[in-house]
């Protein structure tokens, strides 16, 4: 370190994320032969940096404004003087002067705060303002008598500073000198005798000032006193009393009046100044100012009437001899009022809320009006906005009105109510305010809980497990807070049927839970209704009609009606003779599926047949003929085991066995004759049941049909892209194979349903789930050539319900 000053430093802290050091590096810098260049301290060898590495880690100084009295040397980290250092200059009277620097080295970033303390030395010497300096006293005045001089000044601090007066010897006057502060020390002369003008009129003294150096340093001022004659004239006013009127908001500079005062005296006795007395003080010495050579007083703040109506101002005027005279005179001012003050509002009373039930005539506000001007200007007016249910009524007492309702009110179509009160004055021109009171409606219990829909439709697959929600009914009730709380109950079904058994409702959210499975070929719809009730008191309520379908699936197994034993099986004995031809009917399987659509579509085949080129089964008909004419080598009995199966997406199926026998011609007519009468017993009973069946399919085919119609009105109608028949379907079939084929769309999808009778060389395509129909040709049969039907969709009972029972033969 060099002998110029010294330097310490210390780590601050460190962060884990970003190598950031900060140091605090302390130098103190004396200034007695400090010249640029001039060796402060070592910053990278008291930080550990090697100077090798300052230009790599690019090191630099960095400061706001006195960055340009130091650099450092990048080749050893020296820190050194660049410039002339003035502590009075940076520093001024700051008892402690430092300089704040921060070394910064990017790579890996380090920041280095470096203070450097300048150290005061004794380079300044105190100095008076002015050199020469004259002090007029006049003859008369006693002794004891102190007269405060112009204190010198010392930019230096501590003990370098100011720290004692001396005046030459002289036999009228002594220093004294008062400490005000540690660095403002006054000189006072203070007189010892009375003076003599005739026997010494100038007394020449030399005021002297030291500071606390070593050596001290000392400045001077030559102090003349100049013995004056006797000033014993005062001045005199015009008027000892003065009276103006004005307006309130005169613009500033306005003169509003002048006074005069005359001095009697010869000289710088007789010349007069002007200033306001010790009483004009606070806001009148704000709106008023007096010029001290004319007299003259002019406007200089903002005059206003309702603050102050009149001002009283004290004026004096004062001669300028050695020992000043002074005279005094009283101005009154009176203040005129100008409309400049607009009415205000006070709400004293405010009903926050009021019921929308509230009669006629409630109050639900008091207001006062006032107006701090006078006359016309303070006389207010007091309207209300128009276009609301409320008026206002003016009260015995003045200027008091109450705002109360003239109208009945309605929380549901206007909840709140913001109030605007207009007060006018009647000044010329009138000023207008306003006020805005809000006013809140509150509810009453007069709205009954409303349905989003009604009636509901809901569509219900049969089989459901009892317990879970099957549907959701939602009600809204425009009234707040428990006025609007609904709760749910099912209400009487049809023909007040009790519907507590087998359905529940959440009084909560509405959703509607199932207690019991329902089943298709049971009950296939039925009605009931759901009651929402608010928590009002008296409480309101309102009811809805659910109509409920029970969607068919595949839960029932196909039921072979003939042929049938009298025992109940389903083995069967056919006779036929040996010399039909080929395509003889042999027998029909007939089967019955209580299911409807898919699932009671039914097809056959065979499972097991003694010889499969003699005899054939039509898939869809269940009809048994022979392939071939009976051959001498052909047995005389045959086994056919046929399986019947619906369609549904998981297929029940159930088998009749078959044993035909053939027989000779004779023996063949006489047991047909026998069994004739049984089979036409037979088959009539199972006419009866296919009536039924067909006949409850068609119902609900109708029904179908409706519901279908009854949607389709409700939405725009567009035939071309919702119902169309497919220009690739066919129907050739005489029989009845395929009798209906009804298109529909549904989002991006579209869908075909068809019927459920198909030719005898029909297949169904292996893992269509029903969908893709593929028929092959066939000659010599009323269905014809049938095209193969692409697969347009899948039908799905549960998304489309209302489409599932629609294809029928």
């Amino acid at each position: 370190m060099s002998d110029c000053g010294h330097a310490i430093w210390d780590i601050r802290y460190f962060s884990r994320d970003l190598i950031f050091f900060s140091f605090y590096f302390s130098a103190t810098v004396l200034l007695w032969n400090i010249k640029p260049g001039t060796f402060v301290g070592n910053i990278a060898g008291d930080l550990g940096i090697q100077p090798k590495t300052l230009l790599d880690r690019r090191f630099r100084m960095v400061s706001a404004d006195k960055s340009e009295l130091f650099q450092v040397n990048e080749k050893d980290g020296a820190l050194l003087v660049s410039g002339r250092i003035d502590r009075e200059e940076l520093c001024q009277e700051n008892p402690d002067c430092y300089i704040n620097l921060k070394a910064v080295i990017e790579d890996p970033l380090e920041i280095h705060h470096v203070a450097i303390e300048i150290v005061d030395v004794n380079d300044h010497s105190p100095n008076f303002a002015d050199r020469q300096r004259r002090l007029e006293i006049p003859e008369s005045t006693v002794p004891g008598t102190r007269f405060q001089l112009a204190g010198a000044h010392d930019p230096d601090v501590g003990i370098n500073a100011l720290r004692s007066y001396k005046i030459s010897r002289n036999e009228h006057f002594e220093l004294k000198v008062e400490d005000r502060s540690e660095n403002n020390k006054i000189p006072v002369l203070v007189l010892l005798k009375p003076l003599d003008r005739e026997r010494t009129a100038v007394h020449e003294l030399l005021l002297t000032a030291l500071d606390g150096g070593n050596p001290p340093l000392s400045g001077l001022v030559n102090i003349s006193i100049v013995v004056l004659d006797i000033n014993d004239n005062v001045p005199v006013f015009d008027q000892q009393k003065y009276s103006v009127s004005l307006q309130e908001n005169l613009p500033i500079g306005t003169v509003i009046i002048k006074v005069n005062a005359t001095d009697l005296d010869f000289g710088d006795n007789g010349v007069v100044e002007y200033s306001f007395g010790e009483t004009v003080r606070g806001r009148g010495s704000e709106l008023f100012e007096l010029d001290r050579n004319s007299g003259e007083i002019r406007v200089k703040g903002l005059i206003d009437f309702e603050e102050k109506r009149s001002y009283e101002i004290h004026v004096q005027a004062t001669d300028n001899g050695p020992v000043p005279l002074s005279g005094h005179c009283d101005i009154f001012v009176r203040v005129e009022d100008v409309n400049d003050n607009q009415p205000e509002i006070e709400v004293t009373f405010l009903l926050n809320s009021i019921p929308e039930d509230a009669k006629l005539g409630t109050v639900v506000a008091l207001i006062g009006v006032t107006d701090k001007d006078s006359g016309l200007n303070g006389q207010v007016t007091c309207t209300l906005e128009e276009d609301f249910p409320f008026e206002l009524k003016p009260s015995s007492q003045s200027n008091f009105y109450s705002v109360v309702t003239n109208a009945y009110l309605d929380r549901e179509t206007v909840p709140e109510y913001v109030i605007k009160i207009m007060a006018r004055d009647l000044g010329s021109p009138a000023l207008l305010t306003s006020e805005s009171v809000t006013i809140l409606v509150t509810d009453v219990n007069d709205n009954r809980p409303t349905f989003s829909e009604n009636p509901y439709t809901m569509y219900l697959a049969e089989n459901n497990v009892p317990g879970v929600s099957i549907f959701s009914v939602s009600a809204v009730d425009s009234d707040e807070n428990e006025n609007a709380q609904v709760s749910y109950v099912i209400g009487k079904g049809l023909n007040n049927t009790k519907l507590a058994s087998f359905l529940n409702v959440n009084p909560e959210n509405g959703n509607i839970y199932a207690l019991k499975s329902f089943d298709f070929e049971r009950e296939k719809t039925f009605q009931f209704q759901v009651v929402a009730k608010d928590s009002g008191t008296p409480s309101l309520s309102s009811n809805v009609t659910v109509n409920m379908f029970i969607l068919d699936q595949n839960d029932n197994a196909p039921v072979i009606l003939s042929p049938v034993n009298s025992n109940g099986s389903t083995e069967f004995v056919e006779e036929f003779p040996r010399n039909v031809i080929a395509g003889h009917l042999v027998t029909k399987v007939r089967a019955f599926d209580p299911d409807i659509g898919y699932n009671g579509w039914l097809s056959f085949s065979l499972l097991q047949v003694t010889d499969p080129t003699l005899f054939g089964l039509e898939r869809y008909t269940g009809q048994i003929r022979t392939l071939r004419p009976f051959m001498e080598s052909d047995k005389a009995e045959h086994k056919l085991v046929v399986l019947v199966k619906d369609n549904g997406n998981v297929s029940l199926s159930a088998t009749a066995t078959v044993i035909i026998r053939a027989t000779e011609s004779k023996e063949a007519f006489a047991v047909s004759d026998v069994k004739s009468a049984v089979k036409n017993e037979k088959e009539n009973s199972v006419t009866f049941y296919l009536i039924i069946s067909l006949g409850s399919v068609s119902v609900l085919f109708f029904i179908s049909i409706i519901i279908l119609t009854v949607m389709q009105c409700s939405k725009p109608r567009d035939y071309s892209s919702k119902y169309s028949r497919d220009s690739n379907y066919v129907d050739t079939s005489g029989n009845g194979t395929l009798c209906h084929s009804i298109q529909y769309r549904s989002g991006e999808k579209r869908y075909m349903l068809v019927g459920p009778r198909m030719s005898i060389g029909s297949t169904i395509v292996p893992n269509s789930n029903g969908n893709t129909l593929v028929v092959s040709e066939h000659s010599g049969r009323t269905c014809g050539a049938v095209s193969t039907i692409q697969n347009v969709g899948a039908l799905d009972r549960n998304t489309h319900p209302e489409f599932s029972t629609i294809a029928l033969c």
